[in-house]
């Protein structure tokens, strides 16, 4: 049989500084490699397509950016929700 290896949760253990080095390095390494290459794929669509090229990105961005909106608020909401419940025990509900 196998064993199964536990891992204890960070969160409740380590300091406030040493989580958010954690958690927030890499989300805003991921935000610059974002714009980064929204900037180079702007750069490449106006020398290889044109002006409605780059039009058409500017217009679809924003929608783009509405939609992920959209499923972060309701995935970081039914996750907060589920958390909630499980924190009062109420494994049912959640």
């Amino acid at each position: 049989m196998s064993k199964i290896k536990t891992t204890e949760n960070s969160l409740g253990t380590k300091t406030i500084g040493s989580l958010l080095l954690c958690l927030a390095v890499p989300a805003i390494i991921a935000n610059v490699v974002n714009a980064l290459y929204n900037i180079v794929d702007q750069i490449f669509i106006g020398h290889g397509i044109g002006k409605l090229g780059n039009a058409s990105t500017n217009v679809s961005f924003p929608l783009t950016t509405i939609c992920m909106a959209i499923g972060l608020m309701a995935g970081l909401g039914s996750a907060a929700g589920f958390n909630l419940e499980l924190g009062k025990k109420n494994e049912r509900r959640a």
